[in-house]
């Protein structure tokens, strides 16, 4: 029991909460363009048994860290006392962590169609949702270490992963391939939604806040540009307005890959 109580301090650890493009910040944006890079120089071609090495790496570093903070949040002390409270509004089934168990997915299934629309997914909508994280991590960072180094890690590791699989050539920078991402987008969705509509009508989480990719017309909106639009818009028509907003940037990071593709071919060329 005394294991268990420091086990808890040591990992509940607190730092003054990290500002928006300060050093924290700005370290692991860094570090995240750097490792795709690096992952490019010294692991291209970019062959199957090589993503599929990456894929696993990366995704089981995830779910550890997606362990930890399940835990982190579980878990507390108060004096002598452990005390257990599961938080269900970090049940992990939100858009940013979905990528750590397609990814796991990736890695595992045979080549074929559904590896390739796993693949697919993680460098074009992943991509998106790693790069508004990073961009603008405003609601991720709290007073904890732990879980600063862990929501740093699992979004920038997105955007890594997708420069990966993208300037590699493995995921084609091609119009089609966001034909290939969509079915995936949606089954990760449809389970949200699944999950948020057996909460409503059970109330499994007791009255606590359950908001799968928050779209719940149940919860107040909370998504940054999104809650406006739940907030004037009435569901479904918002559900509708959200599937077509994060395909159309999902597609923007398609065409921003294809655009980078054909600048770099032309100072090859030159």
């Amino acid at each position: 029991m005394e294991f268990l109580r420091t086990l808890i301090e040591v990992l509940d650890t607190r730092m003054i909460t990290p500002e928006p493009y300060g050093w924290f910040h700005l370290l692991w944006l860094a570090a995240s363009v750097i490792a795709g890079i690096l992952l490019f120089k010294f692991l291209k071609p970019g062959t199957e048994k090589q993503v599929r090495g990456v894929l696993l790496v990366i995704s089981l570093l995830s779910i550890l860290a997606e362990i930890y903070k399940q835990f982190n949040y579980t878990f507390s002390v108060d004096g002598d006392v452990i005390n257990a409270d599961y938080q269900w509004y970090a049940f992990p089934w939100q858009f940013c962590c979905v990528p750590m168990f397609i990814g796991l997915a990736a890695a595992l299934v045979k080549k074929g169609k559904v590896h390739d629309a796993l693949c697919a997914f993680l460098a074009t909508y992943s991509l998106f949702a790693g790069i508004c994280v990073m961009l603008y991590p405003v609601q991720v960072f709290i007073s904890v270490v732990g879980i600063n180094i862990e929501t740093m890690y699992c979004h920038g590791s997105m955007i890594t992963l997708a420069m990966y699989l993208l300037c590699t050539g493995y995921v084609k920078a091609e119009h089609k391939t966001i034909l290939k991402a969509i079915p995936v987008f949606c089954s990760v969705l449809g389970i949200a939604l699944v999950l948020n509509e057996v909460n409503h009508y059970t109330d499994f989480t007791g009255g606590e806040t359950f908001n799968m990719f928050y779209v719940s017309p149940y919860e107040d909106p909370s998504l940054p540009v999104y809650s406006i639009v739940q907030e004037y818009v009435p569901y479904p028509f918002s559900l509708i307005i959200y599937i077509v907003m994060f395909t159309v940037a999902a597609y923007l990071m398609l065409l921003m890959a294809m655009g980078i593709k054909k600048i770099a071919a032309k100072i090859k060329a030159k």
